[in-house]
């Protein structure tokens, strides 16, 4: 499935489909994808005007290309000002490149302290415009939010197809969050 492709879009994707054929493992295809995304940040007409729309209420997933296959698919998330997202984890691998504003990512990790399951801060990372990053499960719980003032858009890999879930959100966390003290 594919919607609205730029000529850019469709390069990204053969290339995301070249990558995918040379790795052998979900830590490769991560890494192999995320270099591929890597120059296509820097392209102004990567997205069709209409994928850049935002929802005033929560971030919004714009679905840019499901693989036919199943293997992978590419989506724009367009984030408002304060807009995160749950804690939560993946079903697959999953490549993000910051394509305008900055994303701020926190990673946790899940443990057990006087009997209850909480979620300890690892660390936190602001990734700008032109970076990318990538997660492989499992062990990638992770938050993520728009780190700026202004509309915030990213582009995502995520080697499941998305048009079928919906999603590739594996499961959301509602422990407490440990904090310093």
């Amino acid at each position: 499935m594919t919607t609205l492709m730029t000529a850019v879009l469709t390069e990204l994707t053969a290339a995301i489909r070249t990558e995918l054929g040379a790795a052998s493992n979900a830590e490769e295809r991560a890494q192999r994808v995320a270099a591929a995304l890597a120059p296509f940040l820097r392209h102004a007409d990567l997205l069709p005007s209409a994928q850049l729309e935002p929802d005033p209420l929560r971030y919004r997933q714009h679905l840019l290309h499901a693989e036919p296959d199943g293997s992978f698919s590419v989506v724009a998330l367009v984030w408002l000002p304060g807009q995160t997202t749950s804690v939560h984890d993946h079903t697959s691998w999953c490549v993000v490149g910051t394509y305008l504003g900055a994303e701020e990512e926190t990673v946790y990790r899940l443990a057990v302290e006087a009997d209850r399951a909480v979620l300890v801060p690892v660390g936190t990372t602001v990734h700008p415009a032109g970076a990318v990053t990538y997660v492989t499960p499992p062990g990638d719980i992770h938050r993520v939010r728009n780190a700026t003032t202004e509309k915030t858009v990213s582009i995502h890999v995520y080697g499941v197809d998305v048009s079928l879930s919906g999603t590739s959100i594996r499961r959301t966390y509602d422990q407490p969050v440990l904090t310093a003290g």
